[in-house]
């Protein structure tokens, strides 16, 4: 598809609702270079691949304060708030794409507005609040993403959110935000990504409770930000393994933490584990390898896609163990 009307349809969103909901095969659907202001959402439909002509070239970009589109009594119950939202749509794979949500760069400051679900009837929303450029939903699972931008300036930029059956790789990706802007739950794999972060909270976030195996992997990984921001925390069961990850001389003196939540002690205990990571200006204490107190005790080099899925990547309905290619 392109903008220019030489493709097959004149939006990614017509091009997804021409497609059957399921197949057996992978079926790609080409971008061609542009700035596409839409918001596209996939519901109910496998297989399907959004490839861009290029990373920086394929821009699909909304401005949308998640309170305000729930506020709304017509989208109240609408989960398609992100610029890119999945739901029921196992098997997808996002190739090139920048996807941004820019409500955060476009306001001018705070707004109050009318919110028939909050108890005061009003709201406010700030510049940093929850914009998500991605979410998924249930049954959105085996999710392969590559070469993308994610980019909000608000919290939850990046939210993969199926605890008890939701499988995600990243690699090469750009993710940038505010509070807990990457976000999984269930299991998550991500390599070679870079992550931005402009707040004092935390960067990475990861909910483990679907199931005491769920965990988030981030690889060769590299973090920049505002300064003093903290690397992450949680509010429910997790469990974070660090792998040769790279840390900013700014960073906060701060381990992943344990956020208030009122759900009490995690029932699986702390989870939060590093190997190889370095930060400039010299390590912090709190980052130094610690896999021997992990389940299993195993080695940095075992720490992969298949070592972190398991057999998630094909339990959930795919009929073999099929990971992503280096």
């Amino acid at each position: 598809m392109a903008l220019d009307g030489s493709g097959d349809f004149p939006t990614i969103q017509a091009a997804v609702n021409s497609l059957p909901a399921s197949a057996t095969q992978q079926r790609v659907i080409r971008i061609k270079k542009g700035t596409y202001k839409e918001k596209v959402f996939i519901d109910g439909k496998d297989h399907i691949t959004l490839q861009g002509e290029s990373e920086k070239g394929v821009v699909i970009t909304i401005a949308q304060a998640n309170a305000i589109f729930r506020c709304d009594p017509a989208t109240a119950n609408d989960w398609t708030i992100a610029t890119l939202s999945l739901r029921n749509s196992p098997d997808i794979t996002l190739e090139k794409l920048t996807v941004l949500n820019t409500y955060g760069a476009e306001a001018t400051g705070p707004v109050t507005i009318d919110c028939p679900s909050d108890p005061t009837g009003k709201k406010v929303i700030k510049k940093s609040d929850h914009q998500m450029a991605l979410y998924t939903g249930k049954g959105t699972t085996r999710l392969t993403v590559k070469n993308c931008t994610f980019r909000t300036l608000g919290n939850d930029t990046v939210s993969p959110w199926d605890a008890e059956a939701g499988v995600y790789y990243f690699k090469d990706c750009t993710m940038e935000g505010s509070v807990d802007f990457y976000c999984p739950r269930g299991w998550a794999f991500a390599e070679n990504c870079r992550f931005i972060c402009h707040n004092m909270n935390a960067a990475i976030w990861h909910d483990g409770s679907g199931s005491k195996d769920a965990k988030t992997v981030l690889k060769n990984c590299t973090f920049e930000g505002d300064d003093n921001f903290k690397l992450g925390r949680y509010h429910t069961e997790s469990q974070f393994y660090l792998i040769d990850c790279q840390f900013p001389k700014n960073m906060a003196d701060a381990d992943i933490y344990a956020a208030q939540s009122g759900k009490g002690t995690p029932q699986w205990g702390r989870r939060v584990y590093y190997a190889g990571c370095h930060r400039q200006g010299g390590d912090y204490a709190w980052h130094r390898d610690n896999l021997n107190t992990a389940e299993n005790a195993p080695k940095a080099k075992q720490i992969d896609a298949a070592w972190t899925f398991g057999e998630q990547w094909k339990q959930f309905g795919a009929a073999r163990l099929r990971l992503p290619k280096p």
